[in-house]
């Protein structure tokens, strides 16, 4: 094998990962917050969760995406473990079609495909059709790429050495660990289970000395999943044990086929000469057979995972910024990252909104502990507002749908008016601290004003839920807040009228007045944000 070989060997890998990428992405752009409500609606049962599985597979020809975008879903709570179980396991079927497609030599056309794909990617303003375009550029530089490690490893046939190496894999254990190493190091099943077609086209190979190599790739490529589930909660964990769980069992099973029937010996006489075609219908054999004996159990394999994975007490703290979990650029990104989005400025509200309550306490009741919360809490606002705005920027420099990129922008508005009610609740409070440095008191009627503004903005406040998605919900809760924010604006100038008279007939002190002033002026702009975020909500 001449270096140049090597160059190819590694420059036809490139353009086959790049080609999984280029398809993935696509789908992405085309469904983004989509896959959610797709997977919402077949994924019911564990068997349309198998065939939605192995659609998306078979679409992006990698079954290791996939797996990583279930485990988000399941992290993110898009998904529920049980339904986790049906996806995995068709994702295992719908990767089977790489090595059919390589075994009916499509790469023979994939220079046309590819063409095809780049005129409908650049040449049509449709997105739709752009994205479509990109899958099907992704499919044809896959097998560009195919064929050039093809090529490459022709030589490796009459390289002693190298095929006295592959011989030692008819020991199954051998095999099977080398497989597994190989697609760990890839993280691509598809990659690997083509370059070992790649070597058996080149005649280097049977199937005999690659099928436990087959058996050890399946295992392999459990490595993405796993790697994707080292910072996610429990049920994602146990998403990709049960993805281990499936490839495993199924290793063994036919493993022991092989060594105690005459199971290659009928592939090798059904596709007589064809070893590329013979690893293809090994591959599919394995997958279907296994997921045929293990989708009735999968309730099974999610009990076992949460034995081997049980629940545990989640440390004060844990999950506070998940964002920091969401893989930007993999599959099902878009409907992840607007989950883990949508949780936390749930979280951030519901602190502002607190602290609104809090501020207005330690104000009349002259509280220093709870001025001391609300300054704390101020600090948790400030540091899910700067998280939240730099995971918001960094998905916006990522291709999307408009619909998606038109929640971001709304996710960016509602979080810059939340941090701002933040702010104004923070001011409220810090209003304590004259009052007591001065020994200042409010007056009977500054303390009812006061009250009643505390009644409209806790009610505004209240009134905008976060998890309702119903149009006509939030249609009404804008209505509400708009009637609130007006009354509160009519009474913010009834009071300041108010407050200029009693400090001329001396029933206010002036420095009461004044800091009064700045009170009320926080309290309207406080309503005026939150009606931002109404508006925001029902766009």
């Amino acid at each position: 094998m001449q270096l140049d070989d090597i160059f190819m060997l590694f420059g036809g890998l490139a353009l086959f990962l790049y080609g999984m990428t280029l398809m993935s992405t696509g789908l992405e752009v085309a469904a983004g917050d989509r896959l959610k409500s797709i997977l919402e609606r077949l994924t019911s049962n564990r068997f349309l969760g198998m065939l939605v599985g192995a659609g998306i597979t078979a679409v992006i020809q990698s079954s290791s995406a996939t797996t990583v975008m279930v485990v988000g879903f399941v992290n993110a709570g898009l998904m529920t473990l049980q339904q986790a179980v049906g996806v995995i396991m068709g994702a295992n079927i719908g990767t089977t079609v790489t090595g059919l497609l390589i075994a009916l030599d499509i790469g023979l056309i994939a220079p046309l495909i590819a063409f095809v794909g780049v005129v409908m990617a650049t040449m049509v303003k449709s997105q739709k059709v752009n994205c479509i375009g990109q899958i099907v550029a992704g499919l044809g530089i896959l097998f560009i790429g195919m064929g050039l490690m093809s090529s490459s490893m022709a030589p490796l046939r009459d390289y002693q050495p190298f095929v006295d190496l592959l011989t030692r894999f008819s020991n199954p254990i051998l095999g099977i660990l080398a497989g597994a190493l190989f697609t760990a190091l890839v993280q691509s099943s598809s990659a690997s289970i083509g370059i070992l077609q790649a070597l058996a086209i080149s005649g280097v190979i049977g199937l005999d000395n690659a099928v436990y190599v087959l058996f050890g790739q399946n295992i392999g490529t459990c490595i993405t999943a796993f790697l994707a589930a080292l910072g996610a909660n429990r049920n994602a964990k146990r998403a990709t044990l049960i993805h281990l769980m499936f490839n495993v069992i199924g290793t063994v099973l036919f493993t022991l086929i092989c060594l105690f029937t005459p199971f290659v010996s009928v592939i090798q006489n059904a596709l007589p000469g064809a070893v590329d075609a013979q690893i293809a219908a090994t591959h599919i054999i394995f997958n279907v057979v296994t997921t045929l004996i293990l989708l009735p159990l999968g309730g099974v394999l999610a009990d076992i995972a949460c034995r081997i994975l049980p629940d545990r007490t989640q440390p004060q703290g844990e999950g506070l910024f998940s964002l920091a979990l969401v893989d930007e650029h993999g599959m099902g990104s878009t409907a992840i990252a607007l989950r883990e989005l949508h949780k936390q400025l749930t979280v951030m509200y519901s602190l502002a909104r607190e602290n609104v309550e809090l501020a207005f306490d330690a104000l009349l009741n002259r509280n220093e502990e709870k001025f001391k919360r609300v300054t704390d809490q101020e600090e948790q606002i400030d540091l899910y507002n700067a998280e939240i705005t730099r995971c918001i920027g960094r998905l916006s420099t990522h291709e999307m749908s408009p619909s998606d990129s038109a929640r971001f922008s709304r996710m960016l508005i509602i979080c810059g008016n939340i941090e701002r009610i933040g702010d104004h609740a923070m001011n409220m409070a810090e209003y304590l601290l004259p009052f007591q440095k001065r020994n200042l008191k409010l007056d009977k009627a500054t303390t009812e004003e006061l009250l009643n503004l505390r009644t409209l903005a806790t009610h505004a406040l209240m009134a905008i839920d976060f998890e309702d998605e119903d149009a006509a919900h939030r249609q009404r809760t804008l209505d509400t807040v708009s009637v609130l924010e007006t009354d509160s604006d009519e009474k913010n100038r009834q009071y300041r009228a108010a407050q200029i008279e009693r400090m001329k007939h001396g029933h206010t002190d002036p420095e009461v007045s004044i800091l009064y002033s700045e009170i009320l002026t926080d309290i309207e702009r406080l309503l005026d944000h939150t009606l931002n975020i109404a508006e925001a909500l029902n766009k």
